[in-house]
């Protein structure tokens, strides 16, 4: 195996972590058409490697073929859609855009598998994008402090005096940061030390250490972006973060058979010091008082989602075509809705279920669930700290996404899809890793 390309290959894979959400979560043409060439240069890049015989596919990935098939299904589906012969889109062009986006994600999660298959290579893969995370709020609350509000060097055009960072709308970034800061809680647990008949000093001792070493920077780390998440004022986005949190603590601790007092320790600070201290100097009450002041009669998004629930019924089955909810939904719009222009329907279930029917999105929600299990299934049965704490950490982010899907659209832009493609393979990947390996 040459392993100087393989190393280059990985970090070229990072790079595109750490690049997609930049350009307005890459929800443009060029910019998502970018990101679609740089995954396909990968792919590429990657099968040379293995045609000539420099690498071979990993465990997690051979492991894996059930779930990529039914991925592959999916996306097969929407690839129909975009042949105009068929007459299974009312839009073949837009299809054939969400088709090869489509493709572009099932990529990126073999990708994750074949790559992130050493325990350095989690760790790196877990700080990048924690990293990614923590930018994205800095950026973001600097933006609003300061009023000197840009996006992607370009200026804010909606939600002045909200966190944004450079996405296009605070529940999108909201999304992002939940996915990140889940994986980084993950790491944070994969540090915590088994509790064993300390006396007081001895606990004392082991806690002041843990204050003074690295995890001290991860755990400010995570700090600021729960600050971030804040300061967006997205209400599910704070919500299914807190939600997931006090779900997963839960399961955490069951499936671990044993509450270590660390543990608990941790998910307790993480409820009770992240609210009191973001809250006291980033505005919780602000989110608060939205929800609290949350109506049907300002809302329309109750009706919307009506009116598409309408729209999926004459093709059930097969649906109007991927990427055609904006060209479909006009002619089934209600008063009720209003006279705004409604691209995405804010609930990923109606708007994928609407979009690619039963046929194409029913093998996508099997693997998400299926994903869900299997981290669920690794935090219970794996002994390796690290592979339970990245369980942990993918299986809360899956859990977050499912509760923001319901009023929201996170799924719809790339930069947030793509790296949720990276965690549900994190948790097939502490599932099946097994032998310890180098960069």
């Amino acid at each position: 195996m040459d392993r100087s390309s393989d190393r280059t290959l990985f970090y070229f894979f990072l790079g595109i972590l750490i690049w997609a959400p930049l350009p307005l979560a890459s929800n443009r043409l060029w910019s998502l058409s970018l990101l679609c060439d740089l995954v396909l240069l990968l792919s590429i890049s990657t099968l040379y490697q293995q045609l000539k015989g420099y690498s071979i596919p990993s465990t997690p990935l051979k492991k894996s073929l059930p779930i990529i098939g039914l991925l592959s299904m999916g996306v097969m589906w929407i690839s129909l859609q975009a042949v105009p012969a068929l007459n299974l889109s009312i839009s073949p062009t837009d299809s054939l855009h969400d088709a090869v986006l489509g493709w572009c994600l099932v990529a990126m999660f073999c990708l994750t598998l074949q790559f992130v298959r050493s325990r350095s290579r989690i760790l790196l893969t877990g700080y990048i994008l924690v990293g990614s995370a923590l930018f994205q709020a800095v950026y973001g609350s600097l933006m609003t402090f300061t009023g000197f509000e840009f996006s992607f060097l370009i200026p804010k055009e909606s939600y002045q005096g909200v966190s944004t960072g450079t996405f296009i709308n605070r529940n999108s970034q909201a999304g992002y940061l939940v996915m990140c800061v889940s994986l980084g809680i993950g790491l944070m647990i994969s540090t915590l030390k088994d509790e064993g008949s300390y006396n007081w000093r001895e606990r004392s001792r082991r806690w002041l250490t843990a204050l003074l070493s690295k995890k001290i920077i991860l755990r400010v780390a995570l700090l600021i972006i729960v600050s971030g998440l804040v300061m967006t004022h997205s209400r599910m986005g704070n919500t299914s973060f807190f939600a997931s949190l006090m779900i997963m603590g839960v399961l955490g601790l069951i499936l671990r058979r044993k509450a270590t007092r660390s543990m608990v320790i941790l998910l307790s600070s993480l409820l009770i010091l992240d609210i009191f201290v973001v809250g006291t100097f980033f505005g919780v009450q602000e989110v608060a008082d939205r929800l609290q002041n949350t109506s049907i009669e300002k809302e329309s998004r109750d009706e919307v989602a009506k009116a598409t629930i309408d729209l999926m019924q004459p093709q059930l089955l097969t649906g109007t075509g991927a990427g055609t909810f904006y060209t479909a939904f006009p002619e089934h719009r209600t008063e009720d809705v209003g006279r705004g222009f409604y691209v995405n329907t804010h609930n990923d279930y109606l708007e994928f279920s609407s979009e690619f029917g039963l046929l194409g999105t029913l093998p996508l929600g099997l693997v998400l669930l299926i994903s869900l299990g299997a981290g669920l299934y690794a935090q219970y049965k794996r002994r390796d700290k690290l592979l339970r704490g990245i369980a942990f950490g993918s299986s809360m982010s899956i859990i977050a996404m499912l509760i923001h899907a319901t009023v929201d659209f996170n799924l719809q832009m790339p930069a947030n899809a793509l790296t949720f493609m990276v965690i549900l393979a994190f948790t097939w990947i502490s599932v099946f890793k097994k032998n310890k390996r180098k960069m």
